[in-house]
């Protein structure tokens, strides 16, 4: 595996390393003394598996607040999606910035997403298959939903969105949410 840090401070993406042949393809999505060798997590509570019918979906900005902040491991199986990261780290440099990459399940890209970040992603292709590595256990008493076009974060989404759940709509903007302490 390759880890590549992105611009905010403990965020990386993470290329596998596969191995080819006329079969196919072979390659690890995750080795735990990998991850620590990075200093990154490697412990997952749960896996969770979604997929976006349509192009043009937009999902998140999601992301709980501690003691239940989690870590996130994101990987595209099927098709193709713009996965976004939002610092919300209190006292980070790079609070409120975002970051934004392509998944898909050809370049077989992860992100990793560190405790104190909203992630979402708005899918770029009809049928993609999302799978989630995560630290924490869902809170809904801790969940909380950063708006998706904030103008203060200006995203550079790809497309405007053609669907977007009634929660993530009237999600809060980053003025209006309490940044993040993050007590390791």
């Amino acid at each position: 595996m390759k880890f590549t840090p992105t611009t905010l401070d403990g965020s990386y993406l993470i290329d596998l390393d596969a191995k080819e042949d006329e079969r196919g393809f072979f390659a690890r999505c995750f080795c735990k003394n990998e991850f620590y060798n990075h200093g990154l997590n490697a412990q997952w509570v749960q896996i969770n598996n979604s997929l976006t019918k349509g192009k043009g979906t937009l999902r998140g900005l999601h992301f709980q607040y501690p003691p239940h902040a989690e870590v996130k491991l994101v990987r595209c199986l099927t098709g193709k999606i713009w996965d976004v990261i939002v610092d919300l780290r209190l006292g980070s440099n790079t609070y409120g910035q975002w970051f934004g990459a392509e998944l898909s399940g050809i370049n077989r890209t992860m992100m990793y997403v560190p405790k104190g970040f909203a992630h979402g992603f708005i899918s770029l292709e009809d049928n993609s298959e999302i799978l989630y590595l995560v630290s924490e256990f869902y809170s809904p008493s801790s969940e909380e939903t950063l708006i998706w076009n904030d103008e203060n974060v200006s995203i550079n989404w790809p497309l405007q969105p053609l669907l977007i759940s009634s929660k993530d709509s009237k999600a809060k903007k980053l003025q209006e949410i309490d940044p993040i302490t993050i007590q390791e």
